[in-house]
């Protein structure tokens, strides 16, 4: 079956599923926006090195883990993230990166991704949670009803 956006690309759905109901039987995959979303994703949680095949392949958020939340902070995630779709996503043209700290969750930087995709020219929004502090630590007094929602 054929999608309309299947010529935004196609990869394995991650991590890998497979379909053992097909015949035959398949790996799970993904399409389209989708793919270029989840593909968002993997970048931004990789760290350079993981990958063996393609070393430089990352976003390298994770040294920045237990930094303070500053300005120049902020700056450095905003050009990392920038930096690997350029290298990375070839798909799209990130028209605007933003990172944000929202104040009811101490601890989370939203890194939002607005983008272009090339071939459609449609503008699209990803908004990536990164959380700075251990699930531990995280307080429970907020009201789950005012954080911020992730659909679209």
């Amino acid at each position: 079956m054929v999608s309309e956006n299947d010529f935004l690309g196609r990869g394995w759905h991650f991590p890998p599923a497979f379909n053992p109901q097909s015949s035959p039987k398949s790996v799970e995959m993904t399409a389209g926006l989708a793919d270029i979303e989840r593909s968002l994703h993997i970048l931004l949680t990789t760290q350079p090195g993981e990958r063996v095949m393609v070393p430089d392949f990352g976003c390298d958020l994770q040294d920045i883990l237990f930094e303070p939340i500053s300005t120049a902070l902020q700056a450095r995630v905003k050009d990392r993230v920038e930096t690997a779709i350029l290298y990375f996503e070839p798909r799209i043209d990130p028209l605007d990166v933003t990172i944000e700290e929202p104040p009811e969750q101490l601890g989370l930087l939203l890194i939002t991704v607005n983008y272009r995709v090339r071939s459609t020219n449609t503008r699209y929004n990803f908004v990536y949670p990164f959380y700075k502090n251990e699930g531990t630590e995280i307080s429970n007094s907020a009201d789950p009803s005012s954080l911020p929602s992730f659909s679209r």
